[in-house]
């Protein structure tokens, strides 16, 4: 029964968060505050999960469920919630959440696959004995996401750690656009021979897949593209490519940038997608693209600033880049 909480003695009254942050509450419900102010308080915290895909999970660290905003807070004993690095101005606070994965609506196949990339989070502080009387406490995004066994640590970003992301161009010699994004504009599914459909037929396990019926290409035709899952455990997900080499007539293996994560299933299938090494000369050469090339390709870098002056350099203002 919620009696069996040990009530908590009030420690001073209780103080009203300040205007200084967007992303922690105002006010509390007044019941709430009433609440704090007694000498003995049944208080708890929950978190609410709101994933990018419209799924919603509710946690507290209260002994027996609890509803909260309309979702059912499940009881976590094994929760810890760290202590949150709180500044001052602009800068981007940092807690998080540890546990383990008894949530059966939590799964390992769902973090893999990065569903809770991005997530909203909502911190509340409930009276167990009213939750009617939650209040929002803060309001985070879900950020890096580590296990080990069944074991996970959350971290939780402030809403201000938006404001540390970069925005705007990249003024570099390569191409900062996504292969076939509106900005590239090369149709990379619509045009023939730039795609490939096959079916996985094993793998490593860690960062390389193997693929059948994906066809003899160009060499390095494939690297730092990308393989999408077209059904499967995987169904939808898409990984980036380092590189691709047929390890026979019928085989073709991938090396992924990242660890595979979930294994897919023996013939499940995929598609392929060429890469791009983000260089004018490929852009040209095997894409034909060149005139939405998003760089800057005759920009000098450090290696002419620092290079030794010799009779056989020509500097008289003309591309670098042919």
């Amino acid at each position: 029964m919620a009696a069996d909480h040990a009530r908590r003695p009030r420690r001073g009254r209780a103080r009203r968060p300040g205007p200084d942050r967007g992303d922690r509450v105002r006010t509390l419900h007044p019941d709430l505050q009433t609440h704090l102010e007694n000498d003995a308080t049944t208080v708890c915290l929950a978190w609410i999960v709101r994933r990018t895909d419209g799924a919603s999970l509710g946690f507290t660290d209260h002994d027996r469920p609890l509803m909260i905003a309309g979702t059912l807070c499940e009881p976590q004993t094994g929760f810890t919630a760290g202590a949150a690095e709180a500044s001052m101005g602009l800068g981007g606070d940092i807690s998080d959440v540890s546990g383990a994965l008894s949530s059966s609506a939590v799964s390992e196949t769902d973090i893999e696959r990065g569903a809770y990339d991005g997530a909203d989070v909502a911190l509340y502080l409930v009276n167990w004995e009213a939750p009617e009387t939650a209040s929002l406490l803060r309001r985070f995004h879900v950020g890096e996401i580590t296990r080990e066994g069944r074991a996970f640590r959350v971290e939780l970003r402030s809403l201000s750690a938006t404001l540390d992301q970069p925005r705007g161009r990249f003024f570099t010699r390569h191409c900062d656009a996504g292969l076939g994004d509106a900005r590239c504009g090369f149709a990379l599914s619509a045009t023939p021979g730039y795609s490939a459909s096959g079916t996985v037929s094993g793998g490593d396990g860690a960062r390389s897949i193997d693929l059948a019926g994906i066809g003899v290409h160009p060499d390095r035709w494939f690297d730092h593209g990308v393989l999408r899952f077209d059904g499967g455990v995987r169904a939808g997900d898409m990984l980036s490519v380092s590189a691709a080499s047929l390890s026979d007539a019928s085989i073709m293996r991938i090396l992924l940038r990242e660890p595979v994560g979930v294994s897919p299933a023996t013939g499940d299938p995929v598609t392929l997608f060429a890469g791009c090494d983000k260089t004018f000369a490929t852009c040209k050469a095997k894409f034909s693209n060149q005139l939405n090339f998003q760089g800057f390709p005759h920009m000098p870098g450090d290696d002419r600033a620092l290079s030794y002056v010799h009779s056989d350099a020509v500097f008289d203002g003309g591309p670098l880049v042919p």
